[in-house]
Formats: C-alpha cells, sequence, structure tokens
C-alpha cells in the first residue's frame, strides 16, 4: 500500500508493536502502549514507522465531564492491558490517584477478592479496562462488590459493544454516574486522523 498513511493498532497488539517501530512519539513511550502508527518517508524515502497512543485524549476528553474534583480523587482501574496504560497516564497526568485491581496477585496491585467496602468508599471512579462484559460476553462483568457504589461514584467502561454493559447496568442501579467507551473510540479516531494527516 505505498500511499498508505497509517494504521491503527488494538488490543491486544498495543506492547507488542512498539519494538517494530522505528520512533515512537515521547508521550506514547511514557504510556507504554501504541494504537496509531504513521507511515512516514525518512530523508532517503525509506519508509517509517513512528507510534503514538491516541487513547490518552479520547479517555481523557471522554470522562472530564464528568469528574468532580471534590470528590473524584481516587480511581481504581479494572485490568492491566495496553489500554489502561492510556488510562493511568492520563488519570495520574490530571492529578489522580490510582489502583490497579487484576484477577492475580501482583506488586503494586490488589485483586477483586481483596476489595473492601473501604476500598470502594475511597476510590470513587473506577474505570473497566478489561473486556469483561464485550459482545458476545454480555452476561458478564467485572467482580466487584457493586452494593459499595453510591451516587458519588462514577463508573466508565472501555467497552462499548453493548451499549450498555452490565458493569454500567448495576453501578447505575447504586445510583453512580456512567459512561461507556464509544465516545473514547470516537476521539481517539478523530486524534488517529489528524496524526496521519499532518505535515
Amino acid at each position: 500500500l505505498p500511499n498508505q498513511k497509517g494504521f491503527n493498532v488494538t488490543i491486544p497488539y498495543k506492547q507488542q508493536v512498539m519494538p517494530l517501530l522505528d520512533e515512537i512519539d515521547p508521550e506514547a513511550a511514557e504510556v507504554g502502549a501504541v494504537n496509531v502508527v504513521r507511515v512516514g518517508k525518512d530523508a532517503n524515502g525509506k519508509r517509517t514507522l513512528k507510534g503514538y497512543n491516541s487513547d490518552i485524549y479520547g479517555f481523557w476528553e471522554s470522562i472530564k465531564p464528568f469528574i468532580k474534583k471534590d470528590i473524584h480523587k481516587k480511581a481504581l482501574i479494572l485490568g492491566t492491558g495496553g489500554a489502561s496504560k492510556a488510562v493511568l497516564y492520563m488519570l495520574r497526568k490530571n492529578g489522580i490517584e490510582t489502583l490497579f485491581v487484576s484477577r492475580s496477585k501482583r506488586e503494586g496491585m490488589i485483586t477483586y477478592d481483596e476489595l473492601t467496602p473501604a476500598i470502594m468508599d475511597e476510590y470513587k471512579v473506577i474505570v473497566n479496562c478489561s473486556p469483561v462484559g464485550m459482545h458476545p460476553h454480555v452476561d458478564e462483568c467485572p467482580d466487584i462488590p457493586y452494593e459499595c457504589l453510591t451516587a458519588d461514584h462514577l463508573a466508565f467502561d472501555l467497552v462499548y459493544n453493548p451499549d450498555v454493559t452490565l458493569f454500567l447496568k448495576k453501578s447505575a442501579e447504586q445510583g453512580a454516574a456512567t459512561k461507556n467507551g464509544l465516545e473514547m473510540l470516537h476521539l481517539q479516531a478523530i486524534r488517529a486522523w489528524e496524526i496521519w494527516n499532518m505535515e
């Protein structure tokens, strides 16, 4: 494809693609994940590949209107894949403390079994970065104590198919504000288009 300007990279390849690139945007390098690759040419006309991360823009622009700075000071990140790295980067960049929740015990993370009412009360933002609940597995959801959620909580799901995942449904039933990943998908795509077409 001689006229190709770039392409997107999706799960589970956002980290695996990085060693294959000629250059990585500093922000994407700091995030540790690439989801946009720009095809360019060097001084000799040889094609080059540069990696970017547009998830960081899409995620923050999508969740920002829901963030109440006096309440949403800490966030739980469910899942540890490539998308979670963009979420971690933007939450921390905007002063929100984070804690990873994983199925397996690892340093600096807690497991779903360790989610106590006290932790749920402390961490008012919950971001699902795992594929749990995505079509066709619509009857599944992350194993968190939903009964601990309140109207002060914000539940954000990177999944956008179905529109309302079981995670969002159960969170909304407790009064939490909810948002799916569709706008994030649109926003990161717009950013990707800008990256491919910049001079």
